[in-house]
């Protein structure tokens, strides 16, 4: 069983960045990879961007474009997604997941609850 548990979120004016955090609990971290997705009332969940065990292999989504960046610790459990030059439209919920599996199409084991992230114009 994992745990995982975000933060970082919250209010940040339009050009501004975030940093979010997702710790995890269990001594397997390195063995799954970690995925950021995020939603937005009345849509569906979409991914954000992906990164391998090793933290050497991300995919982000085409949205991204150059401003985001995921990186793990595997040492502290934890996977971070760097957000630059946010946008209103980056306004949603962010939740971070583990999967087993190599697709980045899941499915995901486990997710966090996710954090609230605000890009005011």
């Amino acid at each position: 069983q994992v745990q995982l548990v975000e933060s970082g979120g919250g209010l940040v004016q339009a050009g501004g960045s975030l940093r979010l955090s997702c710790a995890a609990s269990g001594r397997t971290f390195s063995t799954y990879y970690m995925a950021w997705f995020r939603q937005t009332p009345g849509k569906e969940r979409e991914f954000v961007a992906r990164v391998s065990g090793s933290g050497g292999i991300r995919y982000f989504a085409d949205f991204v474009q150059g401003r985001f960046a995921i990186s793990r610790d595997n040492a502290k459990n934890t996977v971070y997604l760097q957000m630059n030059s946010l946008k209103p439209d980056d306004t949603a919920v962010y939740y971070c997941a583990a999967s087993t599996y190599s697709s980045r199409l899941g499915p995901y084991d486990y997710w966090g609850q996710g954090t609230q992230v605000t890009v005011s114009s």
